[in-house]
């Protein structure tokens, strides 16, 4: 089996697309859809919102927080989990600046 080729690209383009691998899980765009409800949550609130059992939200958790698209502050024996608003933010920019260049009349 090959490998994916990664060099060459921008480190923002890099960042966009481990982002939204982060995103392309239906139990992931859940958690952050919960978690834009809330300043912050732990675990345990996010099990009780979604039909996960623990151990399946905390993976899902742990791969949104290497995205860099939450971040967790310990409280204690738990995490209390939020949006990381820098990231977001900039992934909605870059988004919203490639959409708008592919959506330009340019196409054939």
């Amino acid at each position: 089996m090959g490998t994916t080729k990664t060099e060459g690209f921008s480190q923002q383009t890099m960042k966009m697309a481990d982002a939204l691998k982060a995103l392309g899980h239906p139990a992931r765009l859940a958690i952050m859809d919960f978690l834009a409800t809330r300043d912050a949550c732990f675990c345990g609130d996010i099990v009780e919102e979604l039909p996960l059992a623990q151990s399946t939200v905390s993976r899902h958790l742990a791969e949104l927080k290497n995205a860099g698209l939450i971040q967790g502050t310990i409280s204690g024996k738990n995490t209390c989990y939020c949006v990381n608003q820098e990231n977001w933010k900039a992934l909605q920019e870059a988004f919203a600046a490639m959409a708008a260049r592919v959506c330009s009349p340019k196409c054939c």
